[in-house]
């Protein structure tokens, strides 16, 4: 029958008698569609069936259930898909129990309740704070004297703060074996490590060059109470933010720091001044004792020759006694009289003798020959001052001679 041709009781194609034309009617859609529903489920089409009419819908209530549940079991197998991002590890559980451990990528496992799936990030690397707390915009830390305050081992009190960094290296003992918070866990192992490192250590060395120490010593005892428990947790680094004596005593502190400090710049000073005079007055020692030990030798030696040349002197002198005498007594006088000129006067015959420095007249005239000319017309002036001195000596000279004969 065409669309537009009207059917059976003047009926058209949506339900509309004779010539009315419009949309059919929502509520006999609604209608429509709940029926052949029931049918899907075993419900009857009409009111009053007898057994044939019951008997026939069985069949289309069998095939529904079906389908449905082909949907759900599709569905029920589907929820066991499940996909592992990079950097987390997936741990399967069934009823409770560990089957294995899944990598990154599209994994699947028997949906719930059968087995189901745990992420753990095993990448990321959490910081704990041990002694303060970062807060706010500014991210300014707080202390947290609970945790910070620790006693030394000569009974003094130090604020400690420590960061420890840390990741999971084993995501099944974590799922097993650890109930709280990772960082709660790192913490406390975390405090307890280093109250006993510190629990071993003077106050000084904590504060001045024992602090890598401290921080090594820490990060293998927080590792090994890790591992003890088996946690999964691996301890990356271990780093001191502060180390300082308790606020009521800092000033105090610093004076004997200060103290220290200058007694240690002393010292320094004292050894380097040690280190330079010592060796200095070890070589001056040892010039000087060289110095006699030359001194001494060269005595020796010339006392030696002198023995020797006198005894040579003494056997030719026994063979001829006045010429070693005169030999002796030419070389005498040729030693005493090279380096002076001397000028000797004969005053035989009673005359007047004017004394004249000759010497000097002859010192003069060498040097006016070994200075040069420019230095010559320079001492002009000294000689003629020379000159007059001379002429008033001969003056007293003369005045002397002629006291002398006239007594």
């Amino acid at each position: 029958m065409p669309w537009n041709q009207p059917g059976s009781g003047g009926k058209d194609p949506w339900g509309q008698r004779g010539g009315r034309q419009g949309p059919p009617d929502l509520d006999e859609i609604v209608r429509n569609v709940q029926k052949k529903l029931g049918g899907l489920f075993g419900g009857r089409r009409g009111g009053g069936g007898g057994g044939g009419g019951g008997g026939g819908s069985s069949l289309p209530g069998k095939v529904g259930i079906s389908v449905i549940l082909v949907i759900a079991a599709v569905g029920w197998i589907a929820s066991g898909f499940y996909i592992v991002e990079q950097g987390l590890a997936g741990i399967v559980l069934r009823f409770g129990e560990y089957v294995e451990t899944t990598s990154s990528g599209l994994r699947w496992h028997l949906p719930y309740p059968i087995e189901e799936r745990i992420l753990v990030n095993i990448q990321q690397v959490n910081t704990v704070e041990v002694g303060y707390r970062t807060a706010g915009r500014n991210r300014q830390s707080q202390s947290v004297p609970r945790e910070a305050l620790m006693l030394t081992a000569d009974e003094n009190i130090i604020d400690l703060q420590l960061a420890v960094q840390y990741d999971v290296k084993d995501p099944r003992n974590l799922i097993f074996f650890v109930a709280d918070d990772p960082q709660i866990v790192v913490r406390g192992a975390t405090e307890s490590a280093l109250r006993e490192v510190v629990g071993f250590r003077q106050l000084d060395f904590v504060l001045t060059e024992g602090r890598s120490e401290v921080v090594q010593e820490t990060r293998a005892l927080v590792q090994t109470i890790l591992d003890r428990y088996q946690t999964g947790i691996n301890i990356i680094a271990v780093e001191m933010q502060d180390a300082q004596p308790p606020r009521e005593v800092k000033p105090a502190f610093d004076d004997a720091v200060k103290a220290r400090e200058d007694q240690v710049r002393l010292t320094n000073e004292a050894e380097a001044y040690s280190n330079d005079i010592i060796p200095r007055a070890r070589g001056r020692g040892a010039r000087l004792v060289q110095q006699a030990q030359g001194y001494k030798a060269s005595v020796i030696a010339r006392s030696e020759g002198e023995v020797s040349r006198f005894l040579q002197v003494l056997t030719e002198y026994r063979v001829a006694p006045e010429i070693t005498r005169d030999r002796l007594y030419l070389e005498s006088m040729e030693q005493v009289l090279t380096n002076s000129s001397k000028l000797m006067i004969d005053q035989s015959g009673g005359n007047n003798v004017i004394y004249l420095p000759l010497d000097q007249l002859i010192r003069q005239r060498r040097a006016a020959e070994v200075t040069p000319p420019l230095a010559a017309d320079s001492s002009m002036g000294n000689m003629d001052s020379e000159g007059s001195d001379m002429r008033a000596r001969d003056t007293r000279n003369r005045a002397d001679l002629r006291e002398r004969r006239a007594q």
